[in-house]
This record gives structure tokens, C-alpha cells and sequence, in this order.
């Protein structure tokens, strides 16, 4: 009889020990989710999300679309609430070459009194577009500070890949919007 409690008192030891090992895991799981979603939007475009290249995949870009048609950037640029920035693109149209790399450019004036480090998120519509859209040099690829009154031109360097003429999800798409928004880089204590 004296077995009984004891085997009870191992399963429940067992449950639990089962329970904080899944509440263990899922936590894991939350920390993890966020770079696990930012790489799988990278490598496929999902969202909007631009792809990243380099100066020899533009070139190869460019050869491969020697009789490619132009096509439609839009440019947009907006600000958080909390970010005391003017930001804007200096033109808000382009038309160009799909596979030719193109430079557009953008604006930005810290309006406080105080230096703000501020940080771009940015995205591509339509989302089947976001995969085709690669950026070679960017301002968005790290934070940017602004001392007070301070105003500069960001540059960033693209080109449409001419795999887009490929794909049927492309097309119909005359334009390609890339957008960013600038947000106020929280420091630490803040």
C-alpha cells in the first residue's frame, strides 16, 4: 500500500517536470520567432521585404536584361510619431530599366535641439515584388544620427531583378512602391 502514494507522487513530479520543460520551450520559441521570421522574409520576399546584393549581382543583373522593359518606382517616406525628423524622397517617381542598377535619393532634418539616432524600417508593395527588389547600398542597413538642425541626403542604390519578367505573380505590375519609415531608436533606460 505504502507503493501507491509514492508512484503518484512520481507521475505528478514527471508532469511537472513535463511542464516547465514545454513552458521552457515556448518561451525559447518566442525569443526565437522574431529572427526566424526576418530571415525567412529575406530569403523569400515575403511581406514585402527587399533582398540585399552586391555590386557583381547588379552587373550580372544588367547583362541579363540587356532588352528588358522599364517599370515604375514610387518612392515613399514617413516618420513615426515619436521621431522630431522631416523625411522624405526627393523624387517620388522614377521609371527604370528592369536589371539597371538606379540611384534614388532621400531627405532627412533632425527638427530638435538634440542629437536622435533613428532607424528605417522598409518595405515593397506589391509583396510579389519584394523578392525582385534589391538594394546594393542603403541607408536603412544601419542606424542613422542626426545632430540637431542637421539635414542630409540618404542614398539608396537598386535594381529590379530581370527574373521578374519570369514570374507570373509579376504580371500586370507597372509599379513598384518601396517605402520606409524611420523610427526613434529607443536607448537603453528610456
Amino acid at each position: 500500500m505504502a507503493s501507491a502514494p509514492l508512484d503518484v507522487d512520481r507521475r505528478n513530479a514527471r508532469v511537472g517536470l513535463y511542464a516547465i520543460l514545454g513552458a521552457l520551450f515556448m518561451l525559447g520559441l518566442g525569443y526565437a520567432a522574431v529572427p526566424l521570421y526576418d530571415l525567412f522574409c529575406r530569403v523569400t520576399g515575403f511581406g514585402g521585404t527587399t533582398q540585399v546584393a552586391t555590386e557583381a549581382e547588379a552587373e550580372a543583373a544588367a547583362l541579363a536584361a540587356a532588352n528588358a522593359p522599364p517599370i515604375s518606382i514610387r518612392f515613399d517616406g514617413s516618420i513615426d510619431r515619436n521621431l522630431p525628423w522631416t523625411f522624405a524622397p526627393e523624387k517620388t517617381t522614377e521609371t527604370v530599366k528592369i536589371g539597371q542598377r538606379a540611384l534614388a535619393f532621400y531627405t532627412a532634418k533632425n527638427n530638435s535641439d538634440v542629437p536622435v539616432t533613428g532607424v528605417a524600417s522598409f518595405n515593397v508593395e506589391p509583396e510579389q515584388a519584394g523578392v525582385y527588389f534589391n538594394k546594393i547600398q542603403c541607408f536603412c542597413f544601419s542606424e542613422q544620427t542626426l545632430q540637431p538642425g542637421e539635414e542630409v541626403r540618404m542614398p539608396v542604390l537598386y535594381f529590379v531583378d530581370p527574373a521578374a519578367l519570369e514570374d507570373p505573380n509579376m504580371k500586370g505590375v507597372e509599379q513598384i512602391t518601396l517605402s520606409y519609415t524611420f523610427h526613434k531608436k529607443i536607448e537603453s533606460g528610456e
